[in-house]
């Protein structure tokens, strides 16, 4: 699989945070300009309504002392002294209009723009107006003010204009802009920079971790990300090296279960070998007539069917073993009595055990141990152990047999025979483990792996502990029925 660059990844990060610095830009510049023109509109208003508050109350007394002439010279003086324009116009429509001598601007001989027109009309109704328009001739924006002028009976007699160039303020948007459109190719300067540094940061362990995980496909197990963030990143990359670990042990279990299953068939060709060889020598003996007398030939077939009993026995616990170990195997459970079991076993390995002067003591502190199991399966359980015990008991010895009904069921089956040694007590549950003893030599070495099994799928466990020279003990612990 090839391995790419994050050169995709690290793009996407760039155009992204650069438009989003650009955006940022130009809605801060659209809101900066905004206000600024919104303050300045208000300043310029302020600045004019006072101004024209002024004039117009000079021109009110002008008027009620009849001072034309007088208010003639205060207007020429004031278009000399600003670069305002100052409108007088009279108002033909009232009773007694403004005196001809206070106008300054007569309608019929100019062209008025509709604004101007509206902001006259409004003045002349006795309120006033604002309004910006774009003067050709003075090639600005204007700002114009009409406020009334009254007259002696209180009436509007005319209108008063002040109109301001907002020059600066044309000029103020212009460089708006322009730092706007600076703004913007810094923007994407520093967003470059700073995609950069933070496509790195993000690449670089996402790339990591892909490497990582083609190591991964190639069953290279040993591989680690060596990213320790504290991030979601640094959460996959944990992850990641926790899924490795968790590989490095199946593998360790696969390789255990090949071995395992090697060595499974080479102990099952091992056991079989032997009765095999066996039969096919007495068969072929008994077929070429090496043997022809009538005692002989009958120790020859009681041999050959001891033989086929053990291949039977051998090929039985072999099945067992496998169904006890298949997820999908179900026992069918009931209420059993785990005293009444060993009550029955002690019958009938009492033989065996008169045979060799063994006595088996029950000690138990109730008569009714009750728990959920299979009669048959248990009854097994329970046998390959005492057998073992008697098996590996000297003559004139005890086995101990102590159950306890407290947080459960415990059963302890303790002999006093040779022990087990340090070095062979972890094995002994395993499949085809056989001690050396010669007691051992006709077991198949399945007996304790089966017993083992059936605790387990009882939900119980199964320890053991072992001493040389001194004896064993099994013990078993079970879950018990609860009563109500």
């Amino acid at each position: 699989m090839k391995r790419r660059t994050g050169s995709h990844l690290f793009f996407r990060v760039y155009i992204n945070y650069a438009c989003l610095m650009i955006l940022f830009s130009v809605v801060l510049g659209i809101i900066y300009m905004r206000l600024y023109q919104s303050t300045m509109m208000e300043d310029y208003r302020k600045n004019l309504e006072g101004q024209a508050a002024t004039i117009s109350k000079r021109l009110n007394e002008y008027i009620l002392n009849e001072e034309y002439t007088q208010c003639r010279n205060y207007l020429e003086n004031l278009l000399e002294l600003t670069t305002d324009e100052i409108w007088t116009i009279s108002n033909s429509d009232a009773k007694e209009p403004m005196n001809e001598q206070m106008e300054n601007v007569d309608l019929k001989d100019v062209s008025l723009s509709e604004e101007l027109q509206k902001i006259i009309r409004t003045a002349f109704s006795g309120q006033k107006r604002y309004g910006t328009y774009y003067s050709e001739i003075h090639g600005c924006t204007m700002i114009t003010l009409g406020i009334p002028i009254i007259g002696k009976n209180g009436e509007t007699c005319g209108a008063l204009l002040l109109s301001a160039q907002m020059e600066v303020q044309d000029k103020a948007a212009d460089n708006g802009f322009s730092m706007m459109v600076n703004s913007m190719l810094g923007a994407a300067v520093v967003s470059f920079i700073i995609a950069i540094m933070f496509a790195r940061q993000l690449t670089k362990p996402i790339m990591k971790m892909r490497e990582t995980a083609l190591d991964l496909v190639d069953s290279k197990y040993d591989t680690k990300t060596g990213i320790d963030r504290k991030d979601e990143i640094g959460d996959l990359a944990r992850t990641l090296d926790f899924l490795t670990d968790k590989l490095q042990e199946n593998e360790k279990i696969r390789k255990n279960l090949d071995q395992m299953r090697l060595d499974f068939f080479a102990n099952v060709s091992h056991e079989l070998r032997t009765p095999i060889t066996v039969v096919r020598a007495y068969t072929e003996s008994l077929v070429d007539g090496v043997v022809t007398g009538e005692e002989k030939t009958k120790q020859y077939y009681e041999r050959m069917l001891s033989e086929c009993k053990s291949m039977e026995r051998l090929v039985g616990d072999l099945l067992l073993l496998s169904k006890m170990q298949n997820p999908d195997f179900v026992i069918e459970t009931e209420p059993v009595n785990l005293l009444q079991i060993f009550e029955e076993l002690v019958r009938s390995i009492r033989p065996l055990s008169e045979e060799k002067k063994i006595q088996i003591e029950l000690n138990h502190d109730q008569e009714v141990y009750m728990m959920y199991g299979d009669y048959d399966r248990l009854r097994q359980m329970f046998l390959v152990i005492l057998d073992n015990a008697v098996k590996f008991s000297p003559e004139g010895s005890t086995i101990h047999v102590t159950f306890c009904g407290k947080d459960g069921i415990y059963v302890s089956i303790r002999d006093e025979g040779i022990g087990i040694s340090e070095e062979e007590l972890p094995s002994v549950f395993e499949k085809f483990y056989k001690s050396k003893l010669r007691q051992n030599a006709k077991g198949s070495g399945l007996g304790l792996a089966i017993a083992k099994q059936i605790a387990l799928r009882h939900g119980g466990t199964i320890d053991v502990k072992s001493k040389l020279g001194i004896g064993t003990e099994f013990s078993f612990q079970f879950q018990a029925i609860e009563e109500n």
